[in-house]
This record gives structure tokens, sequence and C-alpha cells, in this order.
């Protein structure tokens, strides 16, 4: 079926993907030791589940979705979200997993029909983005360990986002050098995230090695070194990028110094949620005020407040990071409290700005 869906439809799609970042949220709450309420059903080792694939998934694949403005391309969001649910009811294996597999492969033919539309190093960047999503599933669904597919996970995070930076740098483009670059370190990431299966030593040192050098060239690539010199918005999503650059660098230098992609070390969980947290959410928050309008057709406007949770977030990951990495459980788990802190604070912003936004609307333009 083609043409797009209306505006109102995409809505529960879009609670579906914020009930998975509630529970993902509770769950890691209570990894790290906090009475935080999760449904009986649901299991903490979901937590990664929900918060990469459940959530992310769903919301990301909608904005793909509209973006290309076909009906089916809406069965990525759907599928992901309901995998989310199935994992908080309890329908860990095989239900949740296929599900999400599901919603993923419809994301590749998605983003496949968007590169046929527009072959550029952006979109491919893109497509293969959702393409590790449905590899890590894939694995996952065969019986593999989160820890093994982890870093794919990761890779479609990070691909997406770096496409997405790659397309709106076409304002400032970089140079042809800077392009090979670019991709040669595409390349490397997706070598590295299946290296690490192989369990030889030294294999999962390249995923975090290419993530600091997809760092480096972000941070000296990007427009946000320009914009974060203007006023407003512009401001505040270039702070949002260049701030989640940073914590992209430290994560992979983090993991590094734990040998690579080694879940049992203390540094993987700090240099994890470093990059999941720091540079994943910072984009997120940053992108969030282009983002909802163009799904859900409503106006999102800026306020300084907006700064609160990113503040919030930073420093509250700071602390969680540190905590880890010195084996100080309180500070560790006080961090994680507060991590969630930011992401209610962000979620309540979204919900006060857009319900600004159709207050000014309903009055029409002032005299």
């Amino acid at each position: 079926m083609s043409g797009d869906l209306p505006r109102l439809w995409r809505v529960p799609l879009l609670i579906l993907g914020m009930l998975s970042l509630f529970g993902g949220a509770a769950a890691g709450l209570l990894r790290l030791g906090w009475n935080f309420p999760l449904p009986d059903t649901a299991s903490v080792l979901d937590h990664g589940p929900l918060m990469i694939g459940a959530f992310f998934g769903t919301v990301i694949s909608l904005e793909r979705a509209v973006a290309l403005g076909a009906r089916w391309a809406y069965g990525a969001p759907l599928f992901a979200g309901l995998g989310g649910l199935a994992l908080l009811a309890g329908f860990s294996t095989p239900t949740g997993p296929a599900l999400l597999c599901a919603g993923s492969l419809v994301m590749v033919a998605g983003s496949l029909q968007v590169y046929r539309r527009q072959r550029a190093l952006h979109t491919l960047t893109l497509a293969l983005g959702a393409a590790s999503w449905a590899a890590g599933n894939a694995l996952w669904l065969a019986g593999f360990v989160i820890p093994a597919v982890a870093p794919l996970w990761m890779a479609f995070l990070v691909l997406t986002i770096a496409g997405e930076r790659l397309e709106l740098s076409r304002f400032l483009p970089p140079s042809a050098l800077a392009s090979r670059i670019f991709a040669g370190i595409v390349a490397l990431l997706l070598i590295g995230t299946v290296s690490g299966l192989s369990g030889m030593p030294a294999t999962g040192l390249l995923f975090p090695a290419t993530l600091l050098a997809l760092a480096a060239w972000l941070l000296k690539q990007d427009i946000a070194r320009r914009t974060v010199h203007q006023q407003g918005l512009t401001r505040f999503i270039a702070v949002c990028l260049l701030s989640g650059y940073v914590w992209l660098g430290i994560g992979a230098l983090i993991l590094l110094s734990a040998g690579g992609t080694v879940p049992n070390s203390v540094a993987y969980g700090a240099g994890l949620h470093a990059i999941l947290l720091g540079f994943v959410f910072a984009m997120v928050f940053g992108h969030a005020p282009i983002i909802f309008p163009a799904i859900l057709g409503v106006r999102l406007p800026y306020h300084s407040l907006f700064y609160l949770p990113l503040a919030v977030l930073h420093l509250s990951l700071a602390l969680r990071v540190v905590g880890t990495l010195l084996g100080a459980a309180p500070m560790r788990s006080a961090g994680g409290a507060l991590n969630a802190a930011a992401l209610a604070l962000f979620v309540l912003g979204l919900v006060v700005s857009m319900a600004r936004g159709a207050s000014d609307s309903a009055r029409g333009p002032s005299r």
C-alpha cells in the first residue's frame, strides 16, 4: 500500500516506543539496586533490548517511515514497538526477538528504498546502520547472548547518527579526503562489530578504536563547531552534538582500556553507558525539537530550560562512570538514578513544550 500514514495514527506507535523507554529505564534501575516497579513478567536482562531495539528502533524507524512516506514502512516501528511489549509481558523467547527482528528487516527495506532514491554516502551509512540492527537481532534470535550482539546494536545507533550528521554537512561539505576517511571508518566499524564474535585475542579492540576515530572525525567535521556560536535552538542543538561526541570518545577510550568489548570487565559497563547515554541520548535531546514536529506535526517551541535535562544527563553520567571505574557502588547507583531523572525531565519538557506549541497555534498569530 502506498501513501503516507495520517499523523494521528503515528501517535500509538510513538507511545509503544515510550513504553519501552520507561520499561527499559526501570529494568536498568533494578540492576543498579533500586527498588523500582517493573512488571513481574519482565526481566532486568531485557534492559538493553528494550532501550536499543524497542525504544530507539521504534523511534528511528518511525522517523525513517515518515521520510519515506509509504505505509508499509510503518511496519518497522509497529513490529519493534510490539516487540518491546512482548518483552515487558514476559515473552522474551522467541516472540520478543522475532518481532524486533521483523521490525528491523522492514527498516532495512525502507532504508534501501531511501538509498535507491538518493545514492549517497549518508544514505548508504543509514542503510548499513539498519542492517547492523537486523543482523544483531537475527543472531539474538538464533541464540547468541546479548553481549555478543551488543556491538551490532551499537553500530545501528552510531551509524544512524553519523549518517544523519553527514547528510546535514551539505551546508559545510567535507572534503573528498574527509569523505573517504569517513567511508573507511564505517567499513572498519562494521568489521569490528563481527570480529569480536570470533573470540580471538585483540579482535574486540577494532570496534572501540574505530568509535574513537569516528568521534574525532565528527568533532572536526560537524557544522556544530560553527553553529554553537549562534543563539537559541541552533546553539542548543550544537551543544548537544558536541558534548555527545566527547562522550563517544570517552566511551571508546574506556573500552580500549578494558581490552575491547569484554563484557565481564568493570570498564565495559562504564564505556558502554558513556556511549549509549552520553553520546546517543545527547543526540536525542538535540534532535527531538526537529524530529517530533516532523513526526507528529506539532510545534515544539524552544526554551532555555531545554538545557536542564542535558546538564543532568552529563553530570549524572560522569558520576556513574567514575563510580563504576572506582568500584564505588553508591556513586554508581546514584548516577544511574539521576540518569533516569534526566530522561524523565526530557520527556516532561517535550510534553510541556508541545502543549505550549498547541496553545500558541490555537491563539493564532499575535498582533
